[in-house]
């Protein structure tokens, strides 16, 4: 029972109408503690506070296989400061926005600024109700022109009605009807026409002034009837409670056009400027009345002399004086009815639907705002520079607030690990740097290992406090990984010796992990063992066992509709296809390698969006059992593992084919993606941590500049193999 509420109501209809084949579920939301009992077209239900019903709001909306999402904007409407629960919503979904803004402020609060310019940044289009409203968001948020559309609040289209025959209905024959309408709060004034009555009264004896609204349910819900009590003891007081009527109801459309008919002049003496848009106003112009009114922002916009007057802020003297005048003036009265109705015919529903739906066909898209690219000869280079600022004498950092290292979080032996492993393939630009470099991270992964407990401590603060005993599977296995590879790459001896040795301390208590990803993880280094000592018994029952448990994960949860190892999509995932390619190569196991080749292919097509560009799997798809992934927010992690288990899979199948679509995940860093944004820096060998709904997170974290590394050193080398041509994406700065 809202303004807002009925303005979707409204706009739904008026879309239908115009284009019967549209199909327009709602979304409503529900404040704290409501319980309402929607029409059919009402398909979910969010609570204001709950951020789990818009997460799961945002999952609906993209498997419903809706093409546009319209918001309605309000700041009181949506959970979070200043309503930034709905940015949540947007952000997991991946269709065109359209947003309606009912304000828009000339001051905002930094929330109000924070979440007005998160939904200009998602928004195809911003709309607003009139031309302040694009004024402020030019001047204010600095949002282009071209990002925004006016298109009035619509109205309904009725005859000009006769109004002594209107006002028999409602028994005010025979009055000077004044009427004010809206869900009934102090800011809407009405002390103010009461103080005025008195001296309206005096002049015309017959005047009735009508306040049509139940009280707002909030109001209702603080204070009960309190407000209302008050106007009506102020009426009494002043001696005009027989003039005036309260009609407490919530009132739908027609009822409510019902009452505008049986007007002489319509009041809006609200005491605040900032309402860009006032759907009763509209109203009572569409219908042809007369307005008297407070200047806020929409009145001051509509309003000439024309059609009626504008009175201060407050000012009861001031309305005594020109409604007094008008009602006076019959003339005066009529041309400003005919005048209102005129300008009515403008805004009707229809030309509000025949506008929103030129935007909806203006903006509909594939899945993807794809931005123009610039087009250049780009050869994958490694490059140190980012990951030595991320390091220190102790390892590398984890985090980082834009390029600066974040010493609030430490390290991780994870992204160590990872750091040690590339320090093996960088090619050609391995040297003293890279050396010095993965005797840092060889030693981070050692002091890791907790022997005591059988397992690899993760996360170590910045003044070199171990946080745990013990990490989790995932970082034992990347760990065991880094000291497989080492054992097998790296230049120097004495590292090699260093090794296999914690290879072969560690390796024994690997068998007893559970999470198939760090059973991967380990697979991926008893690998690299097996080609320094083929006969290595621990590495090859890792391999055994691990790409038995691997396949057999495959096989339980395989269907038709889904060839993969979980019910669920999670993080790494090429990493699993690859594992078990590997597996059955080494063991020389065929059906191994068919269902990973098998597995692998059914995730290439997942990650390649419609146009043909690499789009990886987002965090949001973690946990959806047997669901269509999700695109945001996706992370560089994820190209990385794409790109290796494609050049694994070209490798050990013979198909080349695996080759372009290893480059088709390398271009994703490029900016061949869902925004047409460069997530990473050839020359600075940095990369941006995700791209999400509408941006790229701009924060340049350990996992996502090793990950970037990693991808340029794979496609580097296959560059130099002249298997593919070098990308012709243009790789810009960050």
């Amino acid at each position: 029972m809202c303004g807002i509420a009925t303005f979707t109501a409204d706009i739904r209809s008026a879309l239908i109408a115009q284009r019967p084949e549209l199909q327009a579920d709602v979304y409503a939301m529900d404040e704290p503690g409501g319980l309402h009992a929607y029409p059919p077209e009402v398909v979910c239900q969010v609570g204001q506070s709950d951020l789990a019903d818009y997460r799961a709001a945002a999952r609906r909306i993209n498997d419903s296989g809706a093409e546009i999402i319209l918001i309605q904007h309000e700041y009181g409407i949506f959970g979070g400061p200043a309503g930034a629960h709905l940015l949540q919503l947007l952000d997991r979904t991946h269709k065109p926005v359209v947003v309606t803004l009912h304000t828009v402020l000339d001051n905002p609060s930094p929330d109000q600024r924070t979440v007005i310019e998160g939904l200009a940044r998602r928004a195809s289009k911003l709309v607003v109700m009139a031309e302040k409203g694009r004024r402020f968001l030019e001047d204010v948020h600095g949002i282009a022109s071209s990002k925004i559309v006016v298109i009035p609040h619509g109205v309904p289209d009725r005859p000009l009605a006769d109004i002594e025959t209107a006002k028999r209905r409602f028994g005010y024959d025979g009055h000077h009807v004044l009427l004010t309408f809206g869900l009934l709060s102090p800011n809407k004034g009405i002390e103010t026409i009461i103080q005025a009555l008195p001296a309206i009264v005096a002049e015309h004896p017959n005047t009735l002034y009508i306040v049509l609204g139940a009280t707002h349910p909030t109001l209702v819900a603080r204070d009960g009837e309190a407000y209302r009590e008050s106007l009506s003891a102020l009426a009494a007081e002043l001696g005009v409670a027989a003039h005036i009527r309260f009609v407490n109801e919530y009132t739908e459309t027609e009822r409510l056009l019902d009452y505008l008919e049986a007007v002489d002049i319509y009041v809006t003496p609200y005491l605040n400027e900032a309402q860009i848009t006032s759907g009763t106003l509209s109203y009572a112009v569409a219908l042809g009345k007369p307005v008297v009114s407070a200047p806020f922002w929409h009145a001051v916009e509509i309003l000439t002399s024309e059609l009626g007057a504008l009175v201060p802020f407050g000012d009861h003297v001031g309305f005594a004086r020109e409604l007094s005048a008008l009602l006076s003036d019959d003339d005066r009265r009529e041309a400003a009815r005919h005048n209102a109705y005129a300008l009515g015919r403008t805004m009707i529903w229809q030309r509000l639907a025949e506008a929103y739906l030129a935007i909806f066909d203006d903006v509909a898209w594939d899945g993807a705002v794809r931005l123009p690219m610039a087009y250049r000869q780009v050869e994958a280079a490694p490059c140190l520079d980012a990951i030595e600022q991320l390091s220190d004498h102790c390892g590398m950092m984890q985090h980082s607030i834009f390029s600066v290292p974040d010493r609030n979080h430490g390290y991780c032996v994870d992204d160590n690990a990872r750091a040690l492993i590339l320090m093996h393939r960088l090619g050609n630009a391995r040297g003293d740097r890279s050396e010095a470099l993965a005797i840092i991270y060889a030693s981070f992964v050692q002091h890791a290992w907790n022997s005591a407990r059988g397992a690899f401590r993760n996360f170590m603060s910045y003044d070199r406090r171990w946080l745990e005993e013990v990490g989790s599977e995932d970082s034992f296995g990347r760990s065991l990984w880094s000291v497989g590879v080492t054992a097998h790459e790296a230049q120097r001896q004495d590292l090699r010796r260093w090794a296999i040795h914690l290879f072969d301390q560690v390796a024994p208590h690997a068998l007893a992990l559970r999470s198939i990803r760090a059973c991967a993880f380990t697979m991926l280094g008893a690998t690299s063992v097996l080609k320094v000592t083929p006969s290595h018994a621990v590495a090859r029952l890792i391999m055994e066992k691990f790409g038995e448990r691997l396949h057999a994960e495959l096989l339980a949860y395989r269907r038709d509709d889904w060839r993969w190892f979980e019910p669920v999509l999670g993080y790494d995932n090429a990493r699993l296809p690859e594992a078990l390619m590997i597996a059955g190569d080494i063991l020389e196991r065929e059906a191994m390698v068919a269902d990973g080749l098998d597995a692998l292919t059914w995730l290439d097509l997942l990650q390649t969006a419609p146009s043909g560009y690499y789009r990886a799997i987002g965090t949001e798809s973690f946990g959806r059992r047997f669901a269509a992934p999700l695109p945001y927010d996706q992370q560089p992690l994820e190209a990385w593992a794409s790109i290796d288990a494609a050049l694994t899979a070209a490798a050990i199948s013979g198909d080349s084919g695996w080759n372009d679509a290893a480059m088709r995940a390398w271009r994703w860093y490029l900016g061949d993606n869902d925004l047409g944004l460069p997530m990473a820096s050839m020359n600075a060998g940095a990369c941006f941590d995700g791209l999400m709904s509408d941006r790229a997170n701009l924060n340049t974290g350990a996992e996502s500049v090793l990950a970037f590394q990693f991808a340029c050193c794979a496609i580097a080398r296959l560059q130099a193999e002249e298997i593919v041509e070098p990308s012709q994406t243009e790789a810009v700065a960050v």
